[in-house]
């Protein structure tokens, strides 16, 4: 019988747009296989001089290599979020090397949010609310019950959002970090 090396698990990240204000909140379990290897990784980010934040989902060293190539073309683009995502996108899906990345990533602003992925998704949500990773579907359905039933700010529905994922989702811990613009 061959057996597969361990696969790591994704994670949840959570996008909240909500009353003029941006929060994206990630967990910080890593696991391989069947074990849980970190406690407190840090998968949510500030980019270009604090303007921009993006999360990540998936494999880790493949998401480092995508902030890095993101955030230079945040610097080739001045900051501008939209063109800077459209150029990654387009790279990731056509270079042979960045289409075997396996991660998903969440970048915002303060006017915009999208979505990025290397089939050339680029994803702007319609309710200003998006979530990734294995615990994703989860964050999502509580963010959206707290959006329309409560009066918590974007940081706080982030939070507890993902505070209620991470007690459905074993991939998904309560380390949470959140980062608001």
């Amino acid at each position: 019988m061959i057996q597969r090396p361990p696969r790591f698990r994704h994670t949840t990240i959570l996008s909240v747009r909500h009353n003029g204000r941006l929060a994206v909140a990630g967990d910080g379990q890593v696991t391989l296989g069947d074990s849980v290897v970190k406690h407190g990784a840090r998968k949510v980010r500030k980019l270009h001089h604090d303007s921009i934040i993006a999360g990540f989902a998936g494999s880790v060293a493949d998401a480092m290599a995508l902030f890095t190539r993101f955030e230079s073309k945040l610097e080739e683009h001045r900051g501008n979020l939209e063109r800077a995502a459209v150029e990654l996108v387009k790279d990731w899906r056509t270079d042979r090397v960045l289409r075997r990345l396996e991660a998903l990533l969440v970048v915002g602003d303060r006017e915009h949010s999208y979505l990025l992925s290397g089939t050339g998704e680029l994803i702007e949500p319609d309710d200003g609310l998006m979530a990734i990773g294995s615990g994703g579907p989860c964050a999502l359905a509580a963010a959206r019950a707290l959006v329309a039933h409560s009066t918590l700010g974007a940081a706080e529905i982030a939070r507890e959002s993902m505070r209620i994922a991470a007690g459905i989702d074993i991939y998904t811990n309560d380390s949470i970090v959140v980062e608001e613009l």
